[in-house]
């Protein structure tokens, strides 16, 4: 193990996170709330952080090897998160925050999970609450990168499947270089988020809210800056604004690059992932317009039609916007959401879940399965936008539910250990694995009145669900260890 090499990468990172510092600053200044000395002390202990491990091994010429890759994945968000908790310790705006429940702040931002534990968001500083959206967009930045170029590079993310294919779009290899392929997927993202801004304004936010709302949007994040979410707003044309968005950032950003490149719409017709995608996004909709209207939630269909589309879009998705209180719905569509936050969005996209890609395949094989026992004899293969899946990416997959299962199943457990009721403990934990934020329960609001052991097994299970499970638990295998 080059440790020398993670050391520099993560310093070299924490050096340039230290100026995410800025912007609040400049808001801060903007609405003069007296916060900027939280930000400029955390900038120089975020910077002197980075300094500290990127100095020693700055002439390190290394490459990476698989190993070091897989830890500096794992590095860069646990250390960037423990900086990330600066602004929220030092302020005396929110004093009464406790480091565990900063890191989880933290940690829920830069994972775009959207779990929050604090309330009275009206209330607090604007530049507290653009630094938390801030997090979720910086996040959403390096979760993009992390899953079509650096994650397939490991063999772990769900882009290997469409590397497991004879042919069709070969979407982990969008430009010959990595920086070249991060520099083009921000160019998307960034246009997405200012579009989206332009959206919010020109229907009725603020710019500060605009600005705010449009990094949570497409980061798939969820953060607001008030306690009602989007429904503070109570206004149909900005949720048609967060549906659409929502949407879109819930696509892999491949297909975006690729329709983009060669100005066509054809990328996303021919795509397997993404036809699924939008049939789960309407069937479940459907769904819950009719089990509303059923129970005659609302007096009108128009509002049961807003509310429904707008909420499913949000959960399905994993973004967490709540434009209602979902969790009073009557019980089986609570449930229901919170199931739809397993199949997530899909591979290669800012979204959390399992993904739609490896339901898919599941899906596929388990036909293939039923097909076998019905005719022994027949050869049938699991394809994928037409071609055959090979039998080693067959088995990742497999192994990734197997992880999930486990890891899914220990993390609800223990949280039951520490006192929470099935359904928190449940939700709680759908939520922050899938990346989802918002849960049922004692967490359908917040996460600020479980105890602090509880955060702590939350907020690595923020990590485990963003790092795609087989990442972090890799680390702890002896064998990666060894020399």
């Amino acid at each position: 193990m080059q440790l020398s090499i993670v050391a520099k990468t993560i310093g070299l990172l924490l050096m340039v996170f230290s100026f995410a510092q800025v912007p609040p600053i400049i808001v801060d200044l903007i609405y003069s709330e007296g916060e900027y000395f939280s930000f400029i002390l955390s900038f120089a202990l975020t910077a002197l952080g980075g300094l500290i491990l990127w100095w020693p091994f700055k002439d390190t010429k290394k490459d990476f090897r698989l190993r070091e890759g897989v830890l500096i994945v794992v590095c860069f968000w646990i250390v960037l998160s423990l900086f990330g908790t600066l602004p929220f310790l030092i302020t005396d705006s929110i004093s009464s925050l406790s480091f565990s429940e900063a890191f989880f702040e933290s940690m829920s931002g830069l994972t775009t999970t959207g779990a929050t534990v604090l309330s009275q968001l009206d209330d607090l500083p604007k530049s507290i609450l653009f630094y938390r959206q801030q997090l979720q967009w910086l996040g959403g930045m390096g979760i993009i990168v992390l899953a079509v170029a650096v994650l397939p590079l490991l063999g772990v993310g769900g882009m290997e499947l469409y590397h497991a294919e004879s042919s069709g779009i070969a979407k982990d290899r969008l430009t010959p270089k990595l920086r070249n392929t991060a520099i083009a997927l921000w160019k998307i993202y960034v246009s997405l988020t200012v579009l989206c801004a332009l959206g919010y304004f020109l229907s009725g936010m603020t710019i500060f809210d605009a600005v705010s709302h449009s990094f949570s949007t497409v980061a798939i994040g969820g953060f607001s800056t008030h306690d009602a979410s989007i429904g503070y707003f109570n206004s149909i044309s900005i949720e048609m604004i967060a549906i659409f968005f929502m949407f879109l950032a819930g696509i892999n950003f491949s297909l975006h690059f690729l329709a983009w490149n060669n100005k066509s719409f054809i990328d996303y017709i021919k795509d397997s992932e993404f036809k699924t995608y939008v049939m789960v996004i309407v069937g479940s909709s459907v769904i819950v317009i009719i089990a509303l209207t059923l129970n005659a939630e609302y007096s009108s269909s128009i509002e049961t039609i807003r509310y429904s589309l707008f909420q499913t879009i949000s959960i399905a998705t994993t973004t967490g916007f709540t434009s209602q209180n979902y969790s009073s719905w009557p019980a089986a569509i609570p449930f229901f959401l919170i199931m739809m936050s397993f199949i997530g969005a899909c591979v290669g996209s800012t979204g959390g879940g399992i993904k739609v890609i490896r339901i898919l395949v599941m899906f596929r094989l388990g036909m293939k399965e039923i097909h076998k026992f019905i005719r022994p004899n027949a050869q049938v293969s699991v394809k994928l936008n037409g071609s055959s899946i090979n039998e080693k990416a067959l088995v990742s997959v497999l192994g990734f539910f197997s992880l999930y299962a486990i890891t899914f199943f220990i993390i609800l457990m223990l949280l039951m250990f520490t006192g929470l009721d099935q359904v928190t403990a449940y939700s709680a934990t759908a939520a922050t694995m899938n990346n989802l934020g918002p849960g049922l329960g004692d967490v359908a609001q917040n996460y600020g009145s479980l105890g602090e052991t509880a955060k702590w097994i939350l907020s690595f299970s923020m990590l485990v669900g963003r790092l795609e499970v087989l990442t972090i638990i890799a680390i702890f295998h002896k064998a990666f260890w060894r020399h």
